[in-house]
């Protein structure tokens, strides 16, 4: 128990949340592999987004950064080293290391380019030739978890600058000719209520999974819920205590999935399928398709299989294609539905 009261917020445990099996999912699925390009949750007001998001974080295991650097710079691999840390380590200077919690960033609504990018003192650069950089979130999300709430509502340009960095795993900043360049790797979980507004769709296509949320109906998981959520406000630290079990089990889950990874393989033949659903659903570009087979290959680590079955495309592929369908204003089918019906064809 007094392990559990060191950490410096409450959160609430991920395995308590009752329902919303499909955002949790998708969120698993992401910090499985990254490369998935990120989640957006659209649904109801009050559903649990943000806890869910918040609380993915705390199973994710430490990771090792360089102590003082502000880009949470990887010791060993190049791809996640700030310049800074990969030209002292080619000098063959010793940095000392230390182990963080997997940085959970959270973007405010009302955030400027510069707080999101980071900026250059100009001055300093022209009077004394040092480039000074004051690092902004993207700096600060390296390696961890970038959460919009209401990324609907985010200027468009805001939302361009994350889906790029996210997808290149670089954040660069340009100013009088001074460059700058810092990695930048997160997973990019967006969430938002469709009545306030739709994300463009060359931005939604952008999010490698779109989960759909709805508002509980049956009385007695409401009840649950409800309960649930009073007794964590009364006590957070025995609510974490009771769920402390599933939460190591989970996490020891997801760190083994993580290794497991690249061992995984998926035939051709269901390759095959996959492409031939996003043809027949008429989804631009192929986009889809790397989604599919990247997130088909995570959920088989995740069950702790090198070999990706039939079973496992179908539980992934409504999350990666649902919000790359073109939208017929006329249309009154949901588009989950017209993807599993397109699924049962070529499947079945």
């Amino acid at each position: 128990m007094s392990i559990i009261k060191d950490t410096a917020r409450p959160v609430f445990p991920f395995t308590a949340i009752v329902g919303q099996e499909e955002m949790k999912l998708a969120l698993i699925l992401n910090v499985i592999d990254p490369k998935i390009g990120g989640v957006m949750i659209m649904g109801d007001r009050g559903t649990g987004k943000s806890t869910t998001i918040r609380a993915i974080a705390d199973l994710l295991p430490q990771i090792d950064v360089i102590a003082d650097d502000p880009f949470n710079s990887h010791p060993s691999d190049f791809e996640l080293m700030s310049e800074l840390v990969k030209e002292s380590i080619i000098s063959g200077d010793s940095l000392m290391t230390k182990l963080i919690n997997v940085p959970m960033v959270d973007l405010p609504l009302g955030a400027t380019e510069d707080r999101v990018c980071g900026t250059i003192d100009i001055e300093k650069a022209l009077t004394e030739g040092i480039k000074t950089f004051e690092p902004g979130l993207l700096a600060k999300a390296n390696r961890g978890i970038l959460y919009v709430d209401e990324v609907n509502l985010l200027d468009d340009h805001l939302v361009d600058i994350l889906l790029d960095s996210a997808a290149s795993g670089w954040n660069t900043v340009e100013r009088e000719g001074i460059s700058i360049r810092h990695p930048a790797r997160f997973v990019l979980v967006g969430s938002g209520n469709p009545e306030e507004g739709e994300l463009r769709p060359q931005l939604l296509d952008r999010f490698g999974m779109h989960a759909e949320i709805r508002t509980v109906k049956e009385p007695l998981l409401r009840v649950q819920i409800v309960e649930q959520r009073s007794q964590f406000d009364q006590d957070p630290y025995i609510c974490m205590q009771a769920y402390d079990d599933q939460q190591k089990i989970l996490k020891a889950q997801i760190a083994d999935a993580q290794l497991l990874l690249p061992e995984v393989i998926i035939d051709f033949s269901l390759r095959m399928k996959i492409s031939q659903v996003c043809g027949q659903l008429d989804v631009d570009g192929l986009r889809g398709d790397i989604v599919t087979n990247r997130a088909a290959k995570a959920f088989s680590a995740y069950h702790g299989r090198k070999q990706v079955e039939i079973s496992d495309v179908k539980e992934v592929i409504t999350l990666c294609l649902r919000h790359r369908l073109r939208k017929d204003p006329l249309e009154t089918i949901d588009s989950g539905f017209k993807v599993k019906q397109v699924v049962a064809e070529i499947f079945d």
